[in-house]
């Protein structure tokens, strides 16, 4: 559940849409959000970057799936009206369900499950997701967005799994007790920062602590709109905001 990465880690993947024709000035890393939804459950949500089938074409889909994917986007907004059709199909979001349920709805609809087999080795488990009724067409475009990708052998995964790897092996390691999640803690919650991750890991200490019934003491935001109403500024303690 990790925003920040995406840019600098697959940047193979964002030169291969740009030399499809993809215009790559997207604000991702600025009106993204983060949230950290109670319970260990967590998601982020940012303007989409790149196509997808339900509902913006990209020239990687084909030119014989544009107007399908228009006529989808043209029924999103005389059913749910603009806005709202809008942020179903221009935005990507992130959901991870505590535990270990996680749903990618990015270039393609993906539900992954994570399995720990051991303290450094996991076996994941992924669906890509289609409508019923989708055309052979379109099914077939978002089948290739979604293997360009996330396949095992795309763009993305096999980064993810070097970069995990090597973070395995650097934990492995002896004299530093903390892996620093603070990113963003005191301004409202970017795609980019870590809100996300710390929402889960306080319900995983939580439940290794034996606590089930613990509190989500999230108050980044808190934080952030005292700083812009008092221009203040604020040390932030566990279940506190104390002036600095």
């Amino acid at each position: 559940m990790d925003g920040y990465h995406g840019i600098p880690t697959h940047q193979t993947y964002w030169d291969y849409i740009a030399d499809q024709g993809l215009d790559m000035s997207t604000d991702y890393g600025v009106e993204g959000r983060g949230y950290s939804l109670g319970n260990g459950h967590c998601a982020f949500e940012g303007p989409a970057p790149y196509g997808r089938p339900i509902a913006i074409w990209h020239p990687l889909f084909g030119e014989e799936a544009k107007p399908e994917i228009e006529a989808t986007r043209a029924r999103l907004i005389a059913r749910h009206g603009e806005r709202r059709a809008m942020r179903m199909a221009g935005t990507i979001r992130n959901l991870l369900i505590f535990p270990n349920l996680f749903i990618n709805d990015i270039m393609a609809v993906t539900v992954r499950q994570f399995w720990p087999v051991s303290v450094d080795y996991l076996t994941v488990d992924a669906w890509e997701l289609a409508p019923r009724e989708e055309s052979p067409r379109l099914l077939a475009a978002r089948l290739d967005s979604f293997l360009t990708f996330l396949g095992p052998g795309g763009f993305a995964t096999p980064d993810d799994v070097e970069a995990l790897e090597a973070c395995q092996n650097g934990f492995a390691a002896s004299g530093v007790e903390w892996s620093d999640i603070s990113r963003g803690m005191k301004r409202v919650p970017k795609i980019t920062d870590e809100t996300q991750m710390r929402g889960f890991w306080r319900r995983w200490h939580a439940m290794v602590q034996g606590e089930w019934t613990s509190k989500d003491w999230e108050h980044e935001e808190e934080v952030a709109r005292r700083l812009e109403k008092d221009n203040e500024r604020y040390t932030v303690r566990p279940r506190e905001v104390v002036p600095a």
